[in-house]
């Protein structure tokens, strides 16, 4: 029998203007200068000068870093720690979508190390290298249901000068108070809850499907994806629903406690394609699913009836599931293909499929994987054919 290493989450603070305990957060992490992480865009917006407006009553000089972009990248991780270190902050709320979420975490992460971000890549013991004890303390306050970024022990940042997605890692990464306030997803776009939405999705599924004992895990993606099933396409459909926001925010949390069981060839494909044409993660692992899934039929399909089973899905069969992802995919308005969002001229197939095939993600997929199986599984996704 094979000895497993479980570390399940943290504290985690949940419900409708739950936000309003942000400053309590900081006096109970002891937090007297934090360093508020988001994007551009939710710098501007009354709910970010709201919660400085609150904090600054509660007696926190709070400083704004949001030099972030949509698929965040180690300059946006430099520049936050310098201005960590020039208004000497001592802790860190990240708060935002996936991207914002990311940057914080490393910005908390580096804000300590001597070594550059990518000495910590999530590979092998890489993440020993750091030094534990100047890790800042982190508060997670996310504002989209998609990536689960404030339950993750990592952080997915963009090497500008490899052009690779690098997954930075270290057991400290993971937040030491999360809040979940769905009233801060409310004013969400549809389009946006859509792909945030299939990217919960994705994780909870290939946390699932993945190989290994890790029964944890297994129950919290069943659930996670039973949350989806129910609550998502009400999300998409009426914005103001705080219930269907609830549970989607709980939804994506469940999806990256969940993953540290293992990804899969979803997020193997996703990666290259994010980095080098600024495809929305969500958006990307929402294309690649069906002809994911197809490819690995012939090992994943008894998990995949489970699956069917517990969702209660009327054809409980492997089609049956695959016919159900593509009507949610559907009647969220998503494409079906990768050239539907993506010309055939900006698509290297050789270099993305060398770059899935290195990526992290794929030692957990179902099945063994070589170069040749990635420019199936994007031809296939570029084609709409599924296996």
């Amino acid at each position: 029998m094979n000895n497993f290493n479980w570390n399940y989450p943290t504290t985690m603070w949940v419900g409708k203007d739950r936000v309003n305990d942000l400053g309590k957060a900081c006096k109970q992490l002891d937090i007297k200068k934090p360093l508020l992480v988001t994007d551009g865009g939710l710098a501007k917006t009354k709910m970010v000068s709201n919660i400085l407006k609150q904090l600054k009553i509660e007696g926190l000089e709070t400083n704004i870093f949001s030099n972030v972009v949509g698929n965040p990248t180690g300059t946006n991780v430099n520049e936050g720690v310098k201005e960590y270190h020039n208004n000497k902050n001592d802790g860190v709320i990240a708060f935002g979508g996936g991207s914002g979420l990311d940057v914080g975490k490393a910005i908390a992460f580096m804000s300590g190390q001597n070594l550059p971000i990518w000495e910590f890549e999530d590979v092998g013991d890489n993440w020993a290298k750091a030094n534990n004890e100047k890790i800042a303390p982190i508060i997670s306050v996310p504002t989209t249901a998609g990536t689960g970024s404030e339950t993750g022990r990592a952080s997915v940042i963009l090497n500008e000068k490899t052009g690779v997605k690098n997954i930075i890692f270290h057991p400290k990464f993971l937040s030491s108070i999360v809040i979940l306030d769905p009233v801060l997803t409310v004013g969400l776009p549809a389009k946006i809850t859509a792909a945030t939405g299939m990217d919960a999705l994705a994780h909870n599924l290939e946390a699932f499907c993945a190989p290994g004992f890790h029964p944890m895990a297994d129950g919290i993606a069943l659930e996670g994806m039973r949350l989806i099933n129910k609550w998502l396409l009400i999300a998409f459909r009426d914005g103001s629903n705080l219930d269907a926001r609830m549970n989607m925010l709980a939804a994506a949390s469940m999806g990256s406690t969940a993953f540290q069981k293992g990804l899969g060839a979803i997020h193997s494909l996703s990666h290259p394609v994010n980095a080098l044409n600024n495809i929305h993660h969500g958006l990307s692992n929402a294309i690649f699913m069906p002809y994911v899934l197809t490819f690995n039929k012939d090992v994943i399909e008894e998990k995949i009836i489970k699956i069917c089973n517990y969702l209660e899905l009327k054809d409980q069969t492997f089609d049956g599931f695959i016919d159900w992802i593509l009507k949610l995919r559907k009647d969220l308005n998503m494409p079906h293909k990768l050239s539907d969002v993506i010309e055939k001229k900006d698509f290297d197939i050789d270099r993305l499929s060398k770059m899935a095939l290195e990526d992290p993600s794929t030692s957990g997929n179902p099945k063994k994987l070589t170069i040749e199986d990635m420019r199936l599984m994007y031809k296939h996704s570029i084609s709409g054919e599924l296996f």
